[in-house]
């Protein structure tokens, strides 16, 4: 791992705070809070840590939003953007033009997902590349003759992100709450949550209860009219459900069936996350199209894409008509210069195993922290990806008042201890840079044990 050796700048946290008070709006946060209190203000990274403007550490163990896979400081990566913003800084993708770096990374990518997996459309991130997938999906069945074929199948609890089409299939409320009527033609099916859907039955009844919730819902809506579903290998941002291992290759099977799409979203679960290359390989399916971000980069740069199989592809380059698509900074060639050489690092450095021993050796110490807490309902993940869920009653499930302010205790308790975590109302999400090592696995778990046994004391 070849860190920064930058010396660390000197910064006056109160002048900066008072500027982001005046000007900053942040996304996703009480901005009341955050005008009353200040934000934390992040300066610098290596490896795993990350420290504020006041010089304290903290293992970063949210990975930034799930996307720093790598780690924080890795030199090799600015060395590469600047090298490529010196030759080319940009050029898009737009009208027939392309640059080595998109090329090389399309190649790349075709060669690390799985066949028919072959062709890339790329965006800058995680909620255009599922807006790019679902519209795909809609003109591959519009060139199939079916442009009725419009309606996209999501879940409750999934997270596909927050432009309009991306937000009508995330099936999350308080993402909608306030932007208006929801955008038409997205109908949500259960999430595959066996703490709470599935109690009373054994794997293969549940996974028959949510195929069977699928099969209803086509007959229901009419197949002619489905143009796909969307759905994360592992829900992520709704609460990390790891779905049964027997749940996706009969929903695969049964859209086959009515000729419905499938799009997987790799957004999160790309490149390492769950301890493989993709979510898609933990349950050996390959879907129609898939979309990532976050990790292609390690979020050095923003970049995203859909991978287009083979059939679908063929059928959008078979008429002699434009492709009306696209984004300013598709393929723009740092973000791939980038991409390209963060995934030789995430294979040489073998970071995907490296997720699922850690991933394993940190739920386990989480649970033998904690499994016997009166407040923990559940601690579950896949990989490197993993949550605490929390309640106010074990035997019951019931979920805390949200007025006793769960999520924002746990995350002044969990900072105190020098760990930055997604801390609500409903538990500690935790997903940390692939680097993490033994001794660093240890310390974030005790930070949590430690949290939750401070905050939710009986």
């Amino acid at each position: 791992m070849v860190l920064s050796q930058t010396r660390p700048r000197t910064w006056d946290t109160a002048d900066l705070v008072t500027k982001d008070k005046a000007h900053l709006l942040h996304s996703v946060s009480n901005l009341r809070q955050v005008r009353e209190h200040g934000p934390l203000v992040l300066a610098r990274g290596e490896g795993v840590r990350i420290w504020d403007t006041d010089g304290t550490a903290y293992i970063d163990g949210f990975a930034g939003l799930w996307n720093v896979n790598v780690g924080h400081g890795r030199r090799e990566l600015a060395e590469v953007m600047a090298a490529q913003g010196e030759e080319l800084a940009f050029a898009p993708t737009f009208f027939g033009l392309a640059t080595p770096a998109a090329i090389e990374l399309a190649v790349k990518l075709g060669g690390l997902f799985p066949d028919p997996l072959n062709h890339v459309n790329f965006t800058s991130g995680g909620a255009e590349s599922n807006e790019t997938a679902m519209k795909i999906a809609r003109y591959y069945w519009y060139l199939r003759g079916k442009p009725d074929k419009t309606k996209i199948i999501s879940r409750k609890m999934g997270y596909h992100g927050i432009a309009m089409g991306a937000l009508a299939a995330t099936g999350i409320p308080a993402y909608h709450e306030g932007f208006g009527p929801p955008t038409p033609g997205f109908v949500h099916l259960m999430a595959p949550y066996a703490y709470r859907n599935g109690e009373g039955l054994d794997e293969a009844a549940f996974v028959a209860k949510l195929v069977a919730e699928l099969e209803e819902t086509i007959a229901r809506e009419g197949a002619d009219t489905i143009a796909a579903m969307i759905g994360e290998p592992v829900q992520g941002a709704g609460g990390v459900v790891p779905p049964p291992d027997g749940y996706w290759q009969p929903v695969k099977d049964l859209l086959d069936k009515h000729d419905i799409l499938l799009i997987l979203d790799e957004v999160i679960t790309g490149f390492g996350r769950t301890g493989t290359m993709f979510g898609m390989q933990q349950y050996g399916i390959v879907p129609d199209l898939a979309a990532f971000a976050k990790g292609v980069t390690s979020g050095y740069v923003p970049l995203g894409g859909v991978m287009v199989s083979d059939r679908v592809f063929e059928t959008m380059a078979e008429p002699d008509k434009m492709f009306m698509h696209g984004f300013t900074y598709s393929g723009h060639p740092v973000a791939c210069a980038v991409g390209l050489r963060n995934l030789q690092i995430i294979e040489e450095e073998r970071l995907p195993e490296n997720a699922d021993r850690q991933g394993r050796a940190l739920i386990g110490a989480l649970r033998d922290g904690m499994n016997d807490h009166p407040h923990v309902g559940e601690i579950r993940g896949k990989g490197l990806m993993m949550i605490v869920e929390v309640v106010a009653d074990r035997q019951t499930k019931a979920k805390f008042d949200p007025t006793l302010n769960v999520g924002g205790r746990l995350q002044a308790a969990t900072r105190a201890r020098g760990a930055i975590v997604r801390c609500t109302n409903d538990g500690i999400a935790i997903a940390p840079p692939l680097v993490i090592t033994d001794a660093e696995v240890a310390e974030l778990a005790a930070a949590v044990v430690g949290a939750v046994d401070e905050v939710l004391a009986d």
